[in-house]
């Protein structure tokens, strides 16, 4: 069905997936535009180029590098407008300048040389889901950079399934809306999107992971700052005189739960995480991500750290400790639920292209999860990658089949 059948159109898709992840698009956290990097601009003026190429309509790029534009209705009836949206910027964690990505058609199951100059392998010790893939065109990256399948193989599925339904008008469907963002990766993806200029009812991000993922509850997301003012005086004479800030840092850390960090919490469960720390006797700060699906404790956990804060400033005096938290991002849950109707829709759509639907919380975050609460219902499906954000990543191509022809179902599934 649809792609499945087709040599032409899965090498439509290939090609477009190999054309995005060559163009650098990395965001940087930390920079107050949008986008937050100028080489972002190489990818958004592509897509604007490339859909309107395609016959798109309506397809405009905004002056912070959003990209929209439309597949007309094909049904006589006037139904609702449907969206479907993905990032086209990639994880600031590993580069993602001079990608190479290497294809190895009919996967045996085996290690894969990624570099023969480095020796850079990706195991199937180390990446046992690589098993479940053999006979696969897998795409890989050469060892030295991300692949940026997160979230490219996205927009290369939502263009191909726009370009497809452009060409069999006979598939009835309404007007089908799709968007493409900068700086997801750096939590601003969702930040300016025109949620009333996009126009549909509700969207779907193509951005998870694994073949079925389709996820309508995200984290909770916080983050924290602790900056800790010490007394630097010269160790010879400093008794009951210095106030180590490094210590004092290492201390507000062992007073965090040490079983709730995410190298020891699955599921449901929530963590603090200690991403960067600097510090010496006169200065120190902590950086943490708060997160947790449940809103409850949440907010618990946010209190929590405060009262550390308070305690700590109680022993070692005022103004020692100095918390500032900003919420990032809430689970989206709380405003898909009185709409499960769109996640019946994704779930029938899988069901019909051969694909059971996995249902299950994102450990993280997307764009659907802000647009959720701008007003545009947003969950998740998947888009094939897996081990985003490094060197290790890597996406089957039959899996980007497999969302294409998701997208393409849902599209003719609403009447």
């Amino acid at each position: 069905m649809y792609l499945t059948s087709s040599a032409e159109w899965q090498d439509k898709l290939l090609q477009r997936f190999l054309t995005y992840v060559r163009i650098y698009s990395t965001s940087q956290p930390g920079e107050d535009i949008t986008p937050s990097t100028l080489r972002q601009w190489d990818i958004a003026k592509h897509l604007f180029n490339e859909l309107k190429s395609l016959g798109l309509e309506d397809v405009s790029i905004d002056d912070h590098g959003y990209v929209m534009g439309y597949v007309p209705s094909t049904h006589e009836k006037d139904l609702p407008t449907v969206g479907f949206i993905s990032h086209y910027d990639t994880s600031p964690d590993f580069s993602g300048e001079n990608v190479n990505p290497i294809i190895w058609k009919n996967y045996d199951g085996k290690d894969l040389l990624l570099n023969e100059k480095t020796g850079f392998t990706l195991k199937v010790l180390d990446f046992p889901e690589l098993k479940e893939h053999i006979g696969e065109s897998i795409i890989t990256t050469d060892g030295t950079t991300l692949l940026g399948a997160d979230d490219k193989a996205g927009v290369a599925e939502i263009v191909t399934a726009a370009e497809y339904l452009l060409a069999h008008p006979e598939i009835k469907h309404g007007r089908i809306a799709i968007g493409f963002t900068p700086d997801e990766e750096i939590g601003k993806g969702a930040d300016l999107f025109d949620v009333k200029k996009f126009g549909a009812e509700w969207a779907y991000t193509m951005d998870g992971g694994e073949v079925g993922e389709l996820e309508y509850e995200n984290f909770n997301a916080g983050g924290a700052v602790i900056s800790i003012v010490g007394k630097s005086v010269h160790p010879g004479s400093a008794k009951n005189k210095m106030v180590n800030a490094a210590l004092l840092a290492v201390e507000f850390s062992n007073l965090m739960p040490a079983n709730e960090t995410p190298a020891t919490t699955e599921g449901y469960e929530g963590f603090f995480h200690l991403t960067h720390i600097t510090g010496n006797v006169e200065k120190a700060k902590l950086h943490y991500i708060i997160r947790d699906h449940d809103r409850k404790l949440y907010e618990e956990r946010k209190l929590f750290m405060i009262e550390t804060v308070s305690n700590l400033n109680s022993k070692y005096g005022d103004k020692t400790f100095k918390i500032d938290i900003e919420d990032q991002y809430f689970n989206m849950k709380e405003k898909i639920a009185d709409k499960m109707f769109i996640i019946d829709i994704a779930e029938k759509a899988m069901d019909k292209v051969g694909i059971k639907a996995n249902i299950k919380a994102i450990r993280g975050g997307t764009d659907g999860s802000k647009l959720s609460y701008m007003g545009l219902p947003c969950p998740n499906i998947f888009a094939g990658g897996l081990n985003f954000h490094g060197p290790y990543e890597f996406v089957p191509l039959e899996s980007m089949i497999k969302a294409t022809n998701v997208i393409i179902a849902i599209a003719e599934s609403i009447d």
